[in-house]
C-alpha cells in the first residue's frame, strides 16, 4: 500500500542535551536532561505527518548498525513506512547533538557521513511510491543529483513536488524549481536561490515573485524574526511568528513544511494550510529537540494567537 506523501531526507540519532547554559572553554556544567530521538530533517517531518494522520514513507539512510536498527524499530513504531529506507553496510548512522540552553539558544555537533546521504539509486528504488504519492517532500541538503532524480519521477507522475531549502553550491538549482509545486526557504536560503537578501516582508514578496516565475506556483518565505510569507498562485498573505515561549527552535522549520503538505495533500485552502504550519512551527519551539509533539488539538491552541496579512 502506498503513502499520500513521501519523504526524501535526513535520518539521524538526535542527541537532546539541556544545560543551564553552554561552558566555556575546559569548563563543565551539570545536564539538567536528555532525550535520545529518531531525528533528521526528513525523519522529523514524517514523525510530524504521521502525527497528523497522513500515511507517509520515508527514503533515507542508516548504517548496518544498531543504532540503525533503533531508529527504524522507533519509525515503524511511529507508523513512518521504512521499506525504502537504505541499510548501509560499514557505515555509522549520522549523529546530531541539539545542546539548548536556559535562554533557548541552542549549538549543534554534526556527524553526518558521507555515506549516510541519499544516492540517485536509492531515489530510483523508490520510484513506485514515490510516482504513486500524493506529495514529495525533497530537503535540498541532499545530493542535488538524487534531490533532481527524485523531483523528476514526482513531477512526471503528477505529485506534488515540495522543495525545503537551497542546494549550498547552488547546483541544479535552476532545474529544481522548474519541476518543483511548492518551495519552502529561510533567508539564507532565499538568498541563495535569488542572489537578493530577504530582510523584510517586501524583500520576501520580491524574493518570492523571482522565484515564482521560475516554476513553483507557492514560494513560502521565511522573514527572520518576523514570520512567514506564503505568495500564491492568486493571494499572497504575510503570517507572522506566534507569540509563545520558545526553549528551542530546532525543528520548526521541519513542523512547517510536514504540516503544509499535509493541509494541501488533503485539499485544505491555502489560508487555513498556512495558519496550520505557522502554528505547527510554533508548537514544535515550546519543547527541546527537534521531533514534533503536533496534533490536531495543539494547532487549535496555537492557530486562534495567528494573524494573515495580505500580502
Amino acid at each position: 500500500m502506498f503513502s499520500e506523501v513521501v519523504v526524501v531526507g535526513q535520518i539521524a540519532r538526535d542527541l537532546v542535551v539541556e544545560v543551564p547554559d553552554a561552558p566555556p572553554a575546559d569548563g563543565s556544567v551539570p545536564v539538567k536532561q536528555r532525550q535520545e530521538l529518531l531525528g533528521g530533517k526528513g525523519a522529523n517531518q514524517a514523525v510530524a505527518l504521521s502525527q497528523l494522520g497522513v500515511t507517509v514513507s520515508l527514503v533515507g539512510v542508516v548504517g548496518q548498525d544498531a543504532v540503525g536498527d533503533a531508529l527504524c524499530a522507533r519509525a515503524r513504531a511511529d507508523r513512518i513506512g521504512t521499506t525504502h529506507v537504505v541499510r548501509r553496510p560499514g557505515v555509522e548512522t549520522a549523529l546530531i547533538v541539539d545542546v539548548v540552553d536556559d535562554q533557548g539558544r541552542r549549538r549543534y555537533l554534526e556527524h553526518v557521513p558521507g555515506a549516510t546521504l541519499v544516492t540517485e539509486t536509492d531515489v530510483f528504488a523508490a520510484s513506485a511510491p514515490i510516482s504513486a504519492a500524493g506529495s514529495l517532500i525533497v530537503q535540498l541538503q541532499q545530493p542535488a543529483p538524487a534531490a533532481l532524480l527524485a523531483a523528476r519521477l514526482a513531477h512526471t507522475a503528477g505529485t506534488r513536488v515540495v522543495l525545503d531549502g537551497a542546494p549550498e553550491d547552488g547546483t541544479f538549482a535552476t532545474d529544481l524549481l522548474a519541476l518543483a509545486d511548492v518551495l519552502r526557504a529561510d533567508g539564507h536560503e532565499a538568498e541563495l536561490l535569488t542572489g537578493q537578501p530577504v530582510e523584510d516582508v517586501a524583500g520576501a514578496a520580491r524574493a518570492a515573485a523571482d522565484l515564482r516565475r521560475r516554476g513553483p506556483s507557492l514560494v513560502v518565505l521565511e522573514v527572520a524574526g518576523q514570520g512567514n510569507l506564503f505568495a500564491g498562485p492568486a493571494e499572497s498573505w504575510f503570517v507572522p511568528h506566534v507569540e509563545t515561549e520558545v526553549v528551542d527552535p530546532t525543528g520548526a522549520g521541519d513542523a512547517l513544511v510536514a504540516t503544509l503538505t499535509a493541509a494541501l495533500t488533503r485539499r485544505r485552502p491555502l489560508e487555513t494550510a498556512a495558519c496550520l504550519a505557522v502554528a505547527a512551527a510554533a508548537a514544535t519551539t515550546e519543547h527541546a529537540g527537534g521531533r514534533p509533539h503536533l496534533s490536531h488539538p495543539v494547532l487549535d491552541r496555537l492557530r486562534p494567537r495567528l494573524e494573515t496579512v495580505h500580502a
